[in-house]
């Protein structure tokens, strides 16, 4: 009986889409099923280090990235709109070929709109059904919510209720029929490490942002005696280095030597993005975050989990080695449902 063929194509917007997306390859992997990979960019050369065995297809890129300013990103986006349609367009233009050329049997897009066939079985995953934009956050969310009603399924790694990661990003009063919660994705397994490090900074997201954290973090830790290891979150660049010793420093580590990273560190600092937290919350680590200026959604998740007292967080531009004295107020994240029925999430599949 042949093996029914499963296309995993993942956004490149950072690296967490793509990070999120591995615990979902190795099951399906795990449930007999074939499975092959498309991004681009830094995702997809992520996806290729950890699945070098199957393969693996580029798509169009979006391009996307931030201004220097928090003020200039929404306006910046609102301009490359035209850019990212005829993406998708793209998009599915590339889908059809590879429906076409290698006999698929369904698709699993984390956040592409145009990874989809209108005779296959079609996925979209995102924890992202109201769409945080500001005062177009109305707007955005009923834009998001129409293309996500084109597939068969949305899965919101997430669960549903009170007890929750996403917020109100993921939880309507009325959520569409077409709406399963999976549970909360991790790549991540708690084990026992022993300490190595006061700090972990862990880097992600697109440029200049990125470099811009970088920055600030090295120039604020440039005198400390806190034993920090510094993940730059950068595949395939040249090393960097500092006068200071306590710092030691990679580019990019795979899933297992990330995992004893952030478990061996008693603080981990990053960006609030949903799929660091989802990891956080699995690891069960304290965290200070600093969200990526003019993104509403890091901005917003920030705020919630220093509101319920479980992580500090603070602006960007005002980040000092004195803010983090403010973790002894915060719990950390303590344990969360992350037993998820693969059998059940990938029934869709196996239907005729």
């Amino acid at each position: 009986m042949q093996k029914k063929r499963i296309l995993v194509a993942v956004l490149n917007w950072g690296l967490g889409h793509a990070t999120r997306s591995i615990p979902i390859i190795n099951e399906l992997l795990n449930h007999n099923f074939e499975v092959y990979i498309a991004s681009d960019g830094a995702a997809l050369q992520l996806l290729k280090k950890e699945f070098p065995f199957l393969k693996s297809f580029e798509l169009p890129s979006y391009n996307i990235s931030y201004g220097k300013t928090a003020a200039s990103f929404r306006w910046k986006l609102m301009a490359e709109t035209p850019h990212i349609l005829k993406t998708i367009k793209k998009e599915k233009k590339r889908i059809k070929e590879l429906v076409e050329e290698y006999n698929l049997h369904g698709i699993i897009s984390d956040n592409r709109f145009g990874c989809r066939h209108k005779q296959l079985k079609c996925v979209f995953i995102t924890h992202q059904f109201s769409v945080l934009s500001g005062y177009t956050t109305y707007l955005s969310s009923k834009l998001h919510q129409k293309y996500i009603s084109n597939f068969d399924e949305c899965w919101i790694p997430d669960t549903p209720g009170n007890h929750n990661l996403s917020g109100i990003m993921g939880h309507l009063k009325e959520m569409p029929e077409n709406v399963k919660y999976i549970g909360p994705l991790s790549r991540f397994n708690k084990l026992s490490h022993p300490k190595k490090y006061d700090y972990a900074v862990i880097l992600s997201g697109p440029e200049p942002q990125r470099t811009l954290l970088e920055e600030k973090l090295l120039s604020e830790f440039q005198d400390s005696d806190k034993k920090l290891i510094f993940i730059r979150g950068i595949i395939d660049e040249k090393p960097i280095a500092t006068k200071n010793k306590n710092i030691h420093f990679k580019n990019y580590l795979t899933s297992k030597l990330l995992e004893e990273a952030i478990i061996s560190s008693e603080i981990i600092i990053c960006r609030s993005g949903y799929s660091s937290i989802m990891d956080l919350a699995k690891l069960e680590k304290k965290a200070f975050f600093i969200p990526t200026p003019g993104q509403f959604e890091q901005e917003y998740l920030a705020e919630r989990f220093s509101r319920l007292g479980i992580a500090a967080f603070c602006k960007q531009e005002d980040f000092k080695l004195s803010r983090l004295n403010e973790l002894k107020n915060f719990s950390g994240f303590s344990s969360f449902n992350f037993s998820v029925n693969f059998r059940d999430v990938f029934a869709l599949f196996q239907r005729k």
